[in-house]
């Protein structure tokens, strides 16, 4: 048996390569869209791809199967459970409890296990060859490494107004069944640590049945019911709003993109024109570089693992936008932008002094600095890191507004006062600061230090 396991770090995402090598045939489940990374797996272990699987319909990342299908050939095997409100609503064949599919001398067993969302599915291996005994579950978003799915994105992030409560039910009843399979099994789920689908993911790649059952908090329930539903929606993080554009596109009908785009540099003209007729402007240099000097109304969302998990929260689908990023990077900026379907990019620029505007600076101030504001009336402390990090503990009189709703609560930052934001360690504070100067608050000042240099020097928290 041939197995490759393929990690998108930016999204904490999972996806799997499992081949016959006797047949020359593999499956892969759950793809990411860029799928040329799979191709090139095939190509180097002579092995034609045949089947593409998904273990649900994904909120957080489009998912490149039909993609796959298209350039391979392959079928496309999707759950048909949940009812007639959770179908795909394109040609595949349909998955139900039980069902079993073959590839070459592998075998792979549907169980139907719903809570995340009501049509999971999760993907028991048997590799024939080896044994007839199962060796391997792929668990989608349903039971990770030390957590399980969390059952309020439907409602949360897509408006499915219900569906928190009969999920988290259901979710229960599922993780009883799956403690029924041997203790040996290895597990293989579809997220690590920093994904949003769980407040608690393990950073090690994958475990084993029996391991779950003795370390994850959700098999420690037994007949509780109630303080398992309880302590699975208590602190789940914000998801981002991107969520419920991805749970539709994955759903119906739409246009496929089977390549890496190449977005062209913009001359200086070209930019200009773009910028002056509103598109906005996206700065993924690091917050240092940003602070020293940047583009009027630009935001700076940095190039890192969370770069797309940040242009999801901030942007539309709807709207076109600018970048300003190095050469070297814009691949792996593109790749990380077409894994949530953000396709609307212009194009981009490298370098901000050529383009002859009058760049503006950031107000940066250090620990010291802070201090002096803390507790002034005339003064305005905003914490815009999540709900459950501010309420863990947080600067005394400081208000909370998350940075992925700033946008949407502007009216909670006061003008009149001198506005002062942080958040852990800087990141989200300089997102924050750029929304807050693009939308006329001149009078801002971004404490970069954050809540870790603030504990760190033994400073009061409150709860």
């Amino acid at each position: 048996m041939f197995f490759q396991h393929v990690y998108d770090k930016s999204l904490a995402q999972a996806s799997y390569v499992i081949g016959c090598q006797a047949n020359g045939v593999a499956i892969v489940i759950d793809a990411q869209r860029d799928i040329d990374v799979y191709l090139e797996i095939a190509k180097q272990n002579n092995l034609k791809i045949t089947h593409v699987m998904e273990t649900h319909i994904h909120a957080d990342f489009l998912c490149g199967s039909r993609e796959l299908a298209a350039v391979t050939g392959a079928k496309l095997y999707l759950s048909d459970e949940g009812g007639e409100d959770w179908q795909y609503q394109f040609p595949h064949v349909g998955l139900k409890h039980g069902d079993k599919v073959t590839v070459g001398n592998l075998t792979l067993e549907t169980l139907h296990t719903p809570g995340h969302t009501p049509e999971s599915i999760s993907f028991v291996l048997i590799d024939h060859p080896a044994s007839d005994k199962p060796v391997m579950v792929f668990t989608g978003d349903f039971v990770f490494v030390g957590d399980v799915g969390r059952p309020d994105l439907l409602e949360k992030a897509a408006g499915m107004v219900g569906t928190v409560e009969k999920g988290a039910k259901q979710l229960y009843r599922s993780i009883q069944h799956f403690g029924e399979l041997p203790e040996y099994i290895q597990v293989w789920p579809g997220h690590g640590a920093g994904s949003a689908c769980g407040k608690s993911l393990g950073a090690v790649p994958n475990s084993t049945v029996g391991y779950e059952k003795i370390r994850n908090w959700a098999f420690q329930y037994g007949d509780d019911e109630a303080g398992f539903v309880e302590y699975l929606l208590d602190g789940q993080p914000e998801p981002p709003t991107y969520f419920a554009m991805m749970k539709h596109l994955n759903k119906v009908p739409r246009p496929l993109l089977i390549e890496v785009p190449k977005y062209p540099k913009l001359d200086k003209e070209d930019f200009l024109s773009a910028y002056r007729h509103g598109l906005k402007v996206i700065d993924t240099r690091n917050k240092v570089d940003f602070a020293k000097g940047f583009i009027p109304g630009s935001i700076n969302i940095q190039g890192n693992n969370s770069f797309s998990t940040w242009v999801g929260w901030i942007l539309t689908y709807q709207e076109q936008f600018l970048l300003v990023a190095d050469d070297k990077d814009v691949e792996d900026l593109t790749r990380k932008l077409m894994r949530i379907g953000m396709d609307n990019v212009c194009g981009y620029v490298s370098d901000i002094t050529s383009l002859g505007l009058e760049l503006q600076t950031a107000d940066v101030i250090d620990i010291e600095a802070f201090k002096g504001y803390v507790g002034a009336d005339d003064t305005q402390i905003v914490d815009v890191r999540g709900e459950s990090e501010y309420k863990a503990g947080h600067i005394p009189g400081a208000d909370h507004i998350f940075v992925g709703t700033l946008q949407q609560h502007l009216d909670k930052i006061a003008k009149e006062k001198q506005v002062v934001i942080h958040c852990q360690s800087g990141d989200r504070a300089t997102i924050a600061y750029s929304l807050l100067r693009r939308n006329g608050f001149n009078n801002v000042k971004n404490y970069s230090g954050g809540m870790k240099e603030w504990k760190e020097k033994d400073n009061q928290v409150v709860k």
